[in-house]
């Protein structure tokens, strides 16, 4: 670590101002999202960089991280790691932290919204009734989630905790991950297009990364039941956005509910426009008890980091 004073921190995006407050309190805060010029900014102050600030979702760039001679710290705000170059970070020998282990039950509790919200077209009830149509008729029938198959794609924690959730609407829970996991109780499906054609619901659960890149495209959507959903409260890069709208268009589905897309917060406007599609802004994580805790993390770790201590949180 370099011990030059102070204790200087790049913040790449915007954070939540408790967050903001207690970094500015306790060490020197760079700002580069609000530099009218990044690149002169960088080359002005990047040589006093220690420890990198940024969002899940933003990451720091190969490019962003080469102006940065000192930096020995990536503290992230979020579980995701798919927008920061994990070779690179090692090559240079930089330190990534992530705010696990406390997303999980926020990101779970939407997940289930999102399905329930969907299968039970609450978005279109909650319109029907505000715009008067109920006084003339009435509303569509809709699906039943209790008892059906819910397949999730990626039984990391996030994933253990929606099958949890789903157990409590007696649903059949099917999964696939990297392997079958021992000691779970759940049916495992050694494939995804295995686990896309035995589901009611689909929802996305896995990490993203080149691996993982549009992974679930036309041939996925095409094995699902007619009348199958699909909810995604992971990354919009794991599915193939264009092949899903058709999807949705053709009724290769019944519907989709999304909290992710392919280019946030550009959301295509032949989504915008169906009616079998529950949009979300990516709010998985964003509920007060959560956020407050990924910024008690983020701090922890930078924290740990200048004052030479073991990191709670690092991956790499």
């Amino acid at each position: 670590m370099n011990t030059q004073t102070p204790r200087t921190v790049l913040l790449i995006a915007p954070v939540v101002d408790s967050l903001l407050d207690k970094l500015s309190s306790a060490f020197r805060v760079h700002r580069l999202y609000e530099q009218p010029d990044a690149a002169a900014f960088l080359q002005e102050v990047g040589d006093s960089i220690q420890v990198v600030v940024t969002r899940g979702d933003i990451g720091v760039s190969n490019q962003v991280l080469e102006a940065l001679p000192q930096v020995g710290l990536i503290a992230l705000f979020g579980v995701g790691t798919d927008a920061v170059d994990l070779n690179y970070t090692r090559s240079r020998n930089i330190q990534v932290t992530i705010t696990s282990g406390v997303l999980t039950q926020g990101v779970a509790d939407l997940a289930m919204g999102l399905l329930l919200a969907g299968a039970r077209q609450l978005c279109q009830g909650d319109k029907f009734v505000r715009e008067g149509r109920w006084l003339k008729s009435a509303p569509a029938l809709a699906t039943q989630v209790s008892g059906k198959r819910i397949g999730i794609f990626g039984m990391g924690n996030i994933g253990q905790a929606i099958a949890r959730r789903a157990s409590g609407f007696d649903m059949e829970i099917l999964y696939n991950n990297r392997q079958k996991i021992a000691g779970l109780d759940y049916q495992w499906c050694a494939d995804l297009h295995t686990l896309a054609h035995e589901s009611d619901f689909l929802v996305i659960a896995a990490s993203a990364g080149a691996e993982n890149h549009k992974l679930i495209d036309a041939t996925v959507l095409n094995v699902m039941p007619k009348h199958a959903w699909l909810i995604n409260i992971a990354r919009g890069s794991l599915v193939d956005e264009r092949a899903l709208i058709s999807a949705l268009q053709k009724g290769v589905i019944a519907g989709a509910a999304l909290d992710v897309y392919e280019d946030e917060p550009n959301v295509p406007a032949e989504l915008i426009a169906l009616d079998n599609v529950v949009l979300q802004p990516h709010v998985a994580s964003a509920t007060h008890e959560t956020r407050q805790k990924m910024s008690d993390v983020v701090y922890a770790n930078v924290e740990a980091w200048f004052a030479q201590e073991p990191l709670p949180n690092v991956i790499a």
